[in-house]
């Protein structure tokens, strides 16, 4: 194999930045329609760069053969499957461009998108054009799922996001720098750049469906919502404070109200159903914050072990 760092004093007027896990289907158009966005905005000075997160299709294989053919094209091969958002740092972190336009290669956003974000950007002046969805895609249960995604989000977190937002940006060098300077291990892009702040300013897409099944199932959802929140934000701890505050209060009130009952009226109102309703609810809380105290514990362990986000096998530029 042939790696070759490319050493020149010019940077790329931009870099596309996308991704690959089981995305053999869609790179033959993806590579094409980026080509013709490219063309379509003239420029000649560029760069495509893949990274490939342990795909276990021949995506990697086919992203190698381009290379003859299309000279920009760079890719980094991760050792394994790191996830979705540890590869788009990788991308990032080895993109050259002045400017940087990230996009997924499953081609549910266009690449021929990037006309309207450059246009956006120099019209604006700003440093981000991120793209969102005014309506989600998709059947009832993934528009509610993701509805109450970023509603959740924003409601327990101290970084409001715009909801609905893509992967699909457009960033400028000094922007991308800045991202990169925080040393999350713990990795929630979308409260990341909202957090790096910049002047940055949203474009509605429509967003098609994806061919084929979506690799972001239930439990992936749920466990991207339980990382974003606990990356973001210490709310929850102070909403179990709250919680365990306003329990011991009504348990005193509780136990106040029986001795005056039974100082004044010679009856007990607790029975056995009453006890037990008691126990279980107060065994039930007891364990719910010992999960979100050991979820916080695991961040910190996770963040002080100071592990590499990613490992490279291999660079091909």
């Amino acid at each position: 194999m042939t790696k070759q760092s490319q050493t020149t004093d010019i940077l790329p007027d931009i870099t596309i930045v996308s991704t690959m896990y089981r995305s053999r289907p869609f790179l033959e158009r993806f590579l094409a329609e980026c080509l013709q966005a490219l063309s379509d905005i003239k420029c000649d000075h560029f760069e495509i760069l893949l990274v490939n997160d342990g795909s276990p299709d021949d995506s990697l294989a086919y992203a190698l053969e381009r290379r003859t053919d299309i000279s920009q094209l760079a890719i980094i091969d991760l050792s394994r499957n790191f996830g979705h958002h540890h590869a788009i740092q990788a991308g990032l972190q080895h993109a050259q461009g002045k400017l940087v336009f990230l996009i997924d290669c499953d081609l549910e956003v266009s690449p021929l998108i990037l006309a309207e974000f450059h246009h956006k950007l120099r019209e604006s002046d700003c440093d981000v054009v991120f793209g969102y969805q005014e309506a989600r895609k998709g059947g009832r249960f993934e528009q509610i799922s993701g509805s109450l995604f970023w509603k959740g989000f924003n409601l327990l977190s101290d970084i409001k996001i715009p909801e609905n937002i893509l992967t699909e940006r457009i960033m400028s060098r000094r922007y991308v720098e800045a991202l990169l300077q925080m040393g999350d291990r713990n990795l929630f892009l979308g409260g990341m750049m909202s957090w790096t702040g910049f002047q940055q300013i949203g474009l509605p897409i429509v967003k098609k469906q994806r061919a084929g099944g979506s690799t972001y199932t239930l439990m992936r959802r749920i466990g991207l919502m339980v990382n974003a929140v606990s990356s973001f934000s210490a709310q929850p701890l102070v909403w179990l404070f709250n919680t365990g505050v306003t329990i011991t209060l009504l348990s005193f009130s509780f136990a106040f109200y029986l001795i005056f009952r039974k100082l004044f009226f010679d009856d007990t109102l607790l029975g056995f159903t009453s006890l037990m309703t008691v126990m279980t609810l107060s065994l039930g809380i007891l364990t719910t914050a010992t999960g979100i105290v050991g979820i916080y514990l695991g961040k910190v362990f996770t963040q002080v072990q100071n592990r590499p986000t990613y490992i490279v096998r291999d660079i091909y530029r």
